[in-house]
């Protein structure tokens, strides 16, 4: 059967600033989820958060993109709005930047990452393992270094050397942030476009990866990223746009230790407090609030297993709550530290265009008509180019 594998993400409040929804939050979630899970025909669903974050996982055979499937997670954010509400949290609703979405949710502020696939359980795939990611106080380009690495970077994925089946490469779809008035795509493949792509991928704040397809067989999907700019949406900063991600693992693709190997480096990326600073993302377990000196971005990583009928195993494998990521959280702020004790200065806050969308840009517009001239020679000063 086609089996959809749905996560929408978003912030809808949260309690004393930016750190965690509340258990009525996530119980108005799963009890809106449980009313309609047999009408919509949703074969399964988890409820969980990252940071301020509340993500909805489930798995359906309505395609990606559905009204129905999308209008259930908008229906189930505004019940946590409401309670957040209620409760006096902070920014409830923050996520849901329209009155009511068109169709699907894309573009009305919540993250989406979806995946269609063919789930026979037999053939090339005798078992469907996937990863789950969601991420907090960063953009969607966090996930460009991490998974360029894993699908193109032998030093940290043996399968490309070891399997035959995983020589052929990846074509990884990648989107122009930039480019609001439509989903503006560009296609390239490793390895033969491997310098191309990180061209590209350097520019997480722009550029991003969208989806990754295997080679050796052009019809599965490996991995679907959210990329939607919330910036691009609100017309002004509203937050950063903490995306999720869905990556199979095993056979044609890498396995998951090597999917979340990259992560041990706590690469820096642009978001924090106020999504204005660059800091490392650190890898963090499933459930944690946000709650350190710093909103420092943060990322967890759930594998799961698919039987028959698309339904979750019944427990799920927390990949970043094992005892190594201690030190990695360890290094990560030590690495926080450093960049933060340099303020505001230089590459320790996020670039211009980034900062367009917060008061910097005010202040930078305010000045217009003060600025003046001096003459090159250093000894006169001329009149101010308002005033001539």
């Amino acid at each position: 059967m086609k089996l959809t594998l749905s996560v929408l993400k978003a912030d809808v409040g949260s309690i004393g600033g930016h750190t965690k929804p509340s258990e009525k939050q996530l119980a108005a979630v799963r009890a809106t989820m449980a009313e309609a899970q047999s009408r919509l025909g949703i074969i399964d669903y988890l409820v969980t958060y990252t940071g301020d974050d509340i993500a909805i996982t489930s798995t359906h055979t309505r395609g990606v993109n559905d009204t129905e499937i999308h209008g259930l997670a908008w229906n189930a954010f505004q019940a946590a709005t409401r309670v957040a509400q209620q409760s006096g949290l902070y920014a409830a609703g923050q996520d849901l930047l329209v009155d009511a979405p068109s169709g699907n949710i894309r573009g009305a502020g919540p993250a989406v990452a979806e995946l269609e696939f063919d789930h026979k359980l037999s053939g090339d795939r005798p078992a469907e393992s996937i990863v789950i990611f969601a991420a907090d106080k960063c953009g969607p380009g966090a996930y460009n270094l991490p998974f360029f690495l894993a699908f193109a970077d032998p030093m940290y994925c043996g399968g490309l050397l070891l399997k035959p089946e995983m020589n052929h490469g990846f074509r990884f779809r990648i989107m122009d942030m930039d480019h609001a008035a439509a989903d503006h795509v560009v296609d390239l493949v490793a390895p033969e476009d491997l310098y191309k792509i990180p061209a590209l991928l350097r520019g997480e704040t722009r550029f991003a990866i969208e989806s990754i397809y295997s080679r050796a067989s052009p019809d599965q999907q490996a991995a679907a990223i959210s990329t939607q700019r919330l910036h691009n949406i609100a017309g002004k900063y509203t937050g950063k746009d903490d995306p999720v991600a869905i990556v199979r693992t095993q056979g044609i693709f890498p396995a998951p230790e090597e999917i979340v190997l990259p992560w041990t480096m706590a690469h820096y990326v642009t978001g924090d407090c106020r999504g204005s600073h660059v800091m490392p993302i650190a890898p963090y377990p499933i459930n944690s609030s946000v709650r350190g000196p710093y909103c420092l971005p943060i990322v967890s990583a759930m594998a799961i297993s698919l039987d028959a009928a698309g339904r979750f195993s019944e427990e799920v494998v927390d990949l970043f709550a094992d005892p190594a990521y201690d030190e990695v959280r360890r290094i990560a702020m030590q690495k926080a530290m450093a960049m933060r004790a340099q303020g505001w200065f230089g590459a320790a806050m996020a670039n211009e265009e980034e900062l367009a969308y917060t008061g910097i840009k005010s202040v930078i517009a305010g000045l217009e008509g003060k600025w003046t001239d001096l003459a090159r020679n250093g000894h006169e000063t001329v009149v101010p180019a308002a005033s001539r």
